[in-house]
């Protein structure tokens, strides 16, 4: 039987290095648009809900098609908040109004590149594993960490003191070390009991999933903005074809 499903999307409206990013125009729409848009269309999930503290970010939210409940309490929507605090109470607001899932999904809004075919790719591989507590989107990290160091004083040392072949692994080159994985923020699955019972969005039994392309880009920094624009102008990467007509009044503007 297939498990019920419902797709979480988080939308602070506090965002201190990109002012309202979650709502910023990229191509036309607010950027949360195409979370919100590839979510409905992957066809995975049972519901689909804005996880917002702004009444103008649910409005927006609404408009693309997602629910809000009700407002994120401001004390689960500080810079600070982990994840486990507000999906337990998002997934406890649900259960109050009957409403229970099997999964749930963490798909956030700055990375807006992800596809329907992302979540339909990451879904397959969740729901097949059959003993998974969940799944983390990840894609091999630019910078090793064991070229990575930590500093003491005058003095520093490796972050991990590790060798091969007799050599440090900050004297070996990137191609012969292990390969890494740094985890992105594009997609998370779980079963709700993982997090309702266990008090984690991951648990112990993790899937990776590795991003493919530009779908596990995620906006945090100014640079990264300016990257993702170019991207879009110049064709390298796709934005999800919204056909709805844009929002009006979405941030146009860093700062």
């Amino acid at each position: 039987m297939r498990p019920t499903s419902v797709a979480l999307i988080p939308a602070r409206s506090g965002s201190m290095r990109i002012p309202d990013k979650n709502i910023y125009d990229l191509g036309g729409h607010p950027m949360m648009a195409y979370t919100i848009c590839s979510a409905l269309e992957s066809g995975v999930f049972d519901a689909v809900v804005c996880c917002t503290d702004s009444g103008l970010y649910a409005d927006i939210a609404r408009y693309y098609g997602a629910e809000v409940l009700e407002l994120r309490p401001s004390q689960l929507a500080g810079a600070n908040s982990p994840d486990i605090e507000w999906v337990t109470w998002q997934l406890k607001e649900l259960e109050k109004i009957e409403r229970k899932y099997d999964v749930f999904s963490i798909l956030r809004p700055t990375s807006p590149f992800r596809k329907p075919e992302s979540i339909k790719r990451a879904w397959d591989m969740f729901v097949t594993d059959g003993t998974a507590d969940s799944l983390r989107a990840v894609q091999p990290c630019a910078q090793h960490p064991g070229k990575m160091w930590v500093k003491s004083g005058t003095r520093m040392h490796p972050l991990m003191p590790l060798q091969l072949d007799g050599v440090p692994w900050h004297s070996n080159q990137y191609a012969k070390l292990p390969l890494v994985f740094a985890q992105d923020a594009s997609l998370e699955m779980a079963w709700s009991r993982v997090a309702l019972s266990n008090g984690s969005i991951a648990g112990e039994a993790i899937i990776p999933f590795e991003s493919q392309g530009y779908e596990g880009f995620d906006i945090n920094e100014p640079l990264d903005l300016l990257v993702a624009k170019g991207l879009v102008t110049t064709e390298e990467a796709e934005l999800h074809n919204i056909i709805k007509p844009a929002y009006f009044g979405c941030r146009t503007k860093e700062n």
